[in-house]
Formats: C-alpha cells, structure tokens, sequence
C-alpha cells in the first residue's frame, strides 16, 4: 500500500498519510535515518529512490501546509497544465486563521476561499480553473496565459469575469481587470488606439487609418509604400470562419501587390518596440 501510495503522488507522503496506509511513527523514522525517505518539510517526506520532480516538489510545499493549503496562482496554473514551467516558488493559500509560517522555496497566502474556488487535481488542492486563470494573469507573461486559456476554450470569459469580481480585493486585481476589459467585445478597437499612439509615439507618419485597399478597409495603411496593418484583439475572438475570412482577405490584398503586417493585442502591449521595429523595416523596404 505504502509503494503503491508513494507511486500515485510523486513519492512524497505526509506523515498522517503514512499512518492511515499502516505505518507508524517510528516506522517512518526509520525509513528516514536509513536514507530511504527524506524530509523535506515537517511531517512531509519524500521516497528518495526517484528524482525529485517538479511535481514532487509542488506537492510537498502544498501539502506541508496542511489539509486545508490550495496551490494558487502560477503554481495552481501549472498544475492545471496551463504553463509549461513550474515556479520556482509554490504559491500556497492557507486560511487565515492558520499558522503556517513561509519556508523555503514557498510563497504563503493568507485568506479564506470558498468551496466553490478550489478543485482538487491528483491529491492536491488547487484553486479552480476561473479563479486560476485570473489570479496568473496578474503575473509576469499571464497575458499570454489568459489569451492561451481563452483560445483553447478551457474556460469561458463569463467565468473569468465571476472570478475576478468574486476576489476584486486580491493581490493583482486590477492588472486582471484590464486584462478582462481587453480581451472582452472592445478588444480589437482598444488594439487599433494602440497602434495609433504607438506610432504616433515613435514618429511614424504617412499613415492612414481605416483606409480602403479595393473592396476591403484596413486598420492603418501606408498608401504610399502600399503597407497595411490588421490588427486584432486576443486570438480567441477568431472562430474557423473568421478565421478564414481574415485569410481570403489578407491574400486579395496581397494580390494588389500591398505588403500586409498582422498585430494582436499581446504584441502591442507586451512587445511595443518590436512592433515599431517591424512597421518601420516595412516602410522603409
């Protein structure tokens, strides 16, 4: 039962754990000073006859907070399969009443969630998918995580926002507020304001927005280097039709010997210089 345990989570095992599997305290002892388990935080130990995953490692923390700590944030998206790299600190909520101190390689968060906001995925808690996607977009890159949440449809926008406003008073609430406000219906015209100023910004002129180019109008254009720019809101807006819609466009433009640059949302507020950097390669080719 014990090896059979150990292989389900990660070889890590808490010391409440071993006891309802049949072992004792002094058991586990045992298996300690003789090397095979090793601890790793108090009553958390780990079968040190295989490598000490990043899973193992997400357990562990969690788990050594006690029954009631929920992986969150960057770690609960990680263990959601929404990034591909694990943090190298476990976020962990723990209730507020608790006593739970920080230790090393944790980042402790203190405050009550409801039932509803925590699933639990191989023996871990972790925040639930909505709550999740909120609070990681916060974070450093999470715009990239929530378009990617988005466009793969593991979660609606109508959840997000109920999660958002469920925890408007968290850590990162307003950065998730706008992030929701752009990837809602005014996505793609909040994009075009921000090429606008972008350019502007950078000096750039000879350029016209909405301009008609045969029998379609683009964003902005540069009619006298016939270079047009589209750009759009979170990618998750496009279905397979607007999505092909978009491509029999951009190739009749191409046809009329016009050069065409595709923007998203995520490149003109996550990469503003590498879009100038290209509009400006193109206008001056």
């Amino acid at each position: 039962m014990v090896n059979d345990y150990l292989r389900r989570h990660d070889g890590v095992i808490t010391l409440a754990q071993a006891r309802e599997v049949g072992l004792s305290h002094a058991a586990v002892q045992r298996r300690v000073r003789s090397g095979q388990w090793v601890r790793r935080f108090p009553g958390v130990y780990f079968a040190d006859d295989r490598p000490y995953t990043d899973a193992a490692r997400v357990r562990a923390a969690v788990w050594s907070y006690g029954p009631h700590a929920t992986a969150s944030g960057l770690s609960a998206a990680w263990w959601h399969g929404l990034t591909q790299f694990a943090p190298d600190r476990v976020e962990v909520t723990i209730p507020r009443n608790s006593n739970g101190r920080a230790k090393p390689g944790c980042r402790p968060r203190r405050r009550d969630l409801a039932p509803s906001d925590v699933v639990e995925i191989r023996g871990v808690r972790v925040t639930n998918l909505a709550l999740t996607v909120v609070e990681a977009a916060a974070r450093d890159g999470g715009a990239r995580l929530l378009d990617a949440a988005l466009q793969r449809r593991v979660v609606g926008l109508s959840a997000l926002w109920r999660a958002q406003l469920r925890h408007a008073g968290r850590y990162g609430s307003p950065r998730s507020r706008l992030l929701l406000q752009a990837a809602d219906a005014g996505a793609r015209s909040a994009a075009e304001r921000i090429l606008h100023k972008l350019l502007t910004a950078a000096g750039i002129t000879g350029w016209k927005a909405d301009y008609r180019v045969g029998r379609y109008r683009v964003d902005v254009a540069f009619p006298q280097c016939k270079v047009a720019i589209e750009v759009d809101g979170f990618a998750f807006h496009s279905g397979p039709s607007e999505f092909q819609n978009d491509r029999t466009r951009q190739n009749d433009i191409v046809t009329m010997n016009w050069q065409v640059l595709r923007f998203t949302w995520l490149d003109l507020t996550q990469s503003p210089e590498r879009v100038i950097a290209v509009v400006r390669a193109a206008i001056s080719a």
